[in-house]
């Protein structure tokens, strides 16, 4: 949004934007998965599974568990979309299209994807049942592990700018964008993004071996909001991976926010292939990937974006 927009617009236009991202990732997984099925693929099945789905979730019968937390139970799904929400609206359209330029955008950014934890261990610890505590606990250990490169990874975007706003990182980018400035940092930022949204095969708090975990015991419009919650964090993720890496705004012939819109969905399109065609792994593996390899390249980005502005 322009500078002088109300709250309200920008607010608007965020969910907005969101709402639309949550569909095009749920058509998404359904092209991707009826490609690498080798399933044909029908355009109108596809654009109107989702539609259909929702649906179904919205009149099922609601479920509950003995002596659950109703309050928590409820909450953890609004968190995770608003969390989703602060980090879309730091993501610019343009210079002077966004929906909030702080000084501290970075911050804000690392801060919003620290409390996912918080909403996900919410989301497990509120049934009060062993699969979703199980689920709950496998985020918290996933989480201690991916948010260190997770943040270097960003952090290494903001040195050529020698700013934390957002806007800044990207007009940085005129001349040169960071994958290529800095070749290891979007590829961290990809597996760790798919950590932060518990995607694919990262999908280790809600996995098929804990019967969904987190999700064991949703049923109807709460089983809806999570799942409509996790593919919020998986747009936000994309977008500011654009905007981190590939330049955002920056691009010939076409205007700035259709150049953000198509590097996102590229990026979405690569999140959402990693669910269909990469297995997904044990905890106990990740953590010891993330601690050992992911943090020292991480850290060695880090140092080689230092060294160049030297």
């Amino acid at each position: 949004m322009r500078p002088d927009a109300s709250p309200l617009v920008a607010a608007l236009a965020v969910g907005g934007v969101l709402l639309v991202g949550v569909y095009l990732v749920a058509v998404l997984d359904r092209v991707v998965g009826a490609v690498v099925a080798g399933a044909p693929v029908r355009v109108g099945g596809l654009l109107a599974g989702p539609v259909r789905a929702a649906a179904l979730l919205l009149v099922q019968r609601y479920r509950g568990t003995e002596r659950f937390d109703a309050p928590g139970w409820a909450l953890a799904p609004a968190l995770l979309l608003g969390l989703a929400a602060v980090a879309l609206g730091l993501v610019p359209l343009g210079p002077d299209l966004v929906a909030a330029d702080p000084a501290t955008g970075f911050v804000v950014f690392s801060a919003a994807i620290a409390f996912v934890m918080i909403a996900v261990f919410l989301h497990g610890w509120s049934p009060n049942a062993v699969f979703p505590l199980h689920g709950a606990y496998r985020y918290a250990a996933q989480a201690l592990s991916f948010q260190i490169p997770f943040l270097l990874a960003m952090l290494a975007t903001a040195l050529p700018a020698e700013s934390l706003s957002i806007v800044e990182i990207v007009r940085a980018q005129a001349s040169i964008w960071n994958v290529v400035r800095q070749p290891l940092g979007l590829p961290l930022y990809l597996v760790v993004g798919l950590a932060v949204s518990f995607w694919g095969p990262l999908n280790l708090p809600d996995g098929a071996d804990l019967a969904e975990g987190t999700s064991a015991e949703d049923a109807g419009v709460a089983r809806l909001l999570w799942q409509a919650a996790r593919a919020a964090m998986l747009v936000a993720v994309a977008a500011m991976g654009a905007a981190g890496f590939l330049g955002g705004w920056w691009g010939p012939w076409l205007p700035g926010p259709v150049w953000v819109l198509v590097k996102s969905v590229a990026l979405l399109v690569v999140l959402v292939a990693a669910g269909h065609l990469l297995a997904r792994i044990r905890i106990e593996r990740f953590v010891v990937v993330a601690w050992a390899v992911l943090i020292p390249l991480a850290l060695l980005n880090v140092f080689i974006a230092g060294a160049v502005l030297l």
